[in-house]
């Protein structure tokens, strides 16, 4: 394969990039996944390769938070199994529909989830316990299995919404990032586990991309702890009125 060194110099900029972002509030496949489509890598080989790095990153990611003590396996652990089933589906069914179907989905979920953070002020900045009935519970295991499926079949915005969910059950803005962080590496690892299992991976990009992430989600993640609850509300503010306009204008220029 025929290699522009130049092009692959910029994705690994704009990896960095990514990574450091995601590490924060979620968001980086907004700006990893066009940058490997933009390199002319088929959407299905760009989803696949974008979930290898991926991976890498929000591993990353989850282990600099899990050394804070923000990621409790004990709290979240019975919902890694819906996530990675979902995302495991979510990721087969990207060879047999286009992806672009899911994208008005998105960009009202986005609409709503920003809406509302704006709208609860206090939102997320100190933890609280709620106690979570049957029929909630399920409701809850069932939007965490949907957002796999989604992450699986697409992916931008992943991180965001794992955070909204953790933030509805009484999490703190710092909680939920570490929290979302092991959603999402279960979520990218069963994806690219189905990719590898269909053939879809670039393995130079990803590889080059995971490596430059590794940096970014470091710096991203020691940034978010440093910074607390309140800057992370603001961030994950931005990041998503960021993700709802570079979305709209993809949906709408097309």
């Amino acid at each position: 394969m025929d290699i522009d060194f130049l092009s692959l110099a910029l994705l690994l900029l704009v990896s960095f990039i990514a990574s450091f972002l995601n590490a924060i509030v979620g968001g980086g496949g907004l700006i990893s996944l066009p940058a490997l489509l933009a390199i002319g890598l088929p959407p299905s080989t760009a989803i696949a390769t974008n979930k290898l790095a991926n991976t890498i990153s929000n591993g990353t990611s989850m282990l600099t938070f899990l050394r804070a003590g923000k990621v409790d396996f004990k709290k979240i652990g019975k919902i890694l199994p819906f996530i990675f089933l979902g995302s495991l589906l979510g990721a087969y069914t990207v060879h047999l529909v286009s992806p672009a179907i899911l994208k008005p989905l998105m960009l009202v979920m986005l609409v709503l989830v920003t809406a509302y953070t704006i709208w609860k002020k206090d939102w997320g900045q100190q933890p609280q316990q709620r106690v979570l009935h049957t029929a909630k519970k399920i409701a809850y295991m069932g939007a965490f299995a949907a957002i796999g499926f989604y992450d699986g079949f697409f992916g931008p915005g992943t991180g965001s919404f794992f955070i909204f969910l953790l933030l509805m059950m009484g999490h703190d803005f710092l909680q939920a990032a570490g929290n979302a962080k092991a959603f999402n590496f279960t979520s990218n690892l069963a994806a690219l586990m189905m990719f590898l299992y269909l053939g879809e991976v670039n393995f130079l990009y990803g590889f080059s991309m995971g490596f430059v992430m590794i940096f970014g989600a470091i710096l991203g993640s020691k940034f978010a702890l440093k910074g607390g609850t309140k800057m992370m509300r603001v961030i994950f503010i931005m990041m998503t009125c960021i993700l709802i306009v570079k979305n709209a204008w993809d949906y709408f220029s097309h």
